[in-house]
């Protein structure tokens, strides 16, 4: 199973958290990660946000149709989010659009079998892969990417 787990591109602040929009350089943000990642995905994959409009305006800059769940709102533990994107059976690539802390949480926590908190930056994405191997479970990162790695490309 593909997880890709995308924070939301930078958000404004000073408004209740679930009503904050992109700034305009989220907005950036988004449409160059989308742009990228429309290139590489596989057609079938599912896009899943949360109930904030951040995480939706991002999401909607890679595709017009996307899933919103609200076990995916700022505030939902690790296990909350896995059961939500159906890991690790899930036979669809899933692309998350979603928050911090638990972004970092969940990376570190498929990665590092350990409940540490890793900083993701707003706009990012982790693409990890499982897969059995030899009879063995594995967690690869296929790749991290900010936006700022975007812009000076």
């Amino acid at each position: 199973m593909d997880l890709i787990l995308w924070r939301h591109a930078e958000a404004e602040d000073g408004v209740e958290d679930l009503k904050r929009a992109l700034t305009r350089r989220g907005q950036q943000q988004a449409s160059q990660m989308a742009g990228w990642l429309r290139q590489r995905l596989p057609e079938n994959y599912l896009l899943l946000s949360s109930e904030a409009k951040r995480s939706q305006q991002t999401a909607a800059y890679l595709a017009r149709s996307y899933t919103t769940l609200p076990a995916l709102n700022p505030g939902a533990s690790v296990d909350e989010v896995l059961q939500a994107v159906g890991w690790p059976d899930n036979p669809r690539p899933v692309v998350l659009v979603g928050h911090q802390p638990y972004i970092g949480w969940l990376t570190a926590r498929l990665l590092a079998e350990q409940q540490q908190m890793w900083s993701v930056k707003k706009g990012s994405v982790w693409w990890l892969n499982r897969r059995e191997r030899h009879g063995f479970e594995q967690v690869r990162l296929k790749l991290m990417l900010t936006p700022g790695m975007l812009m000076a490309s």
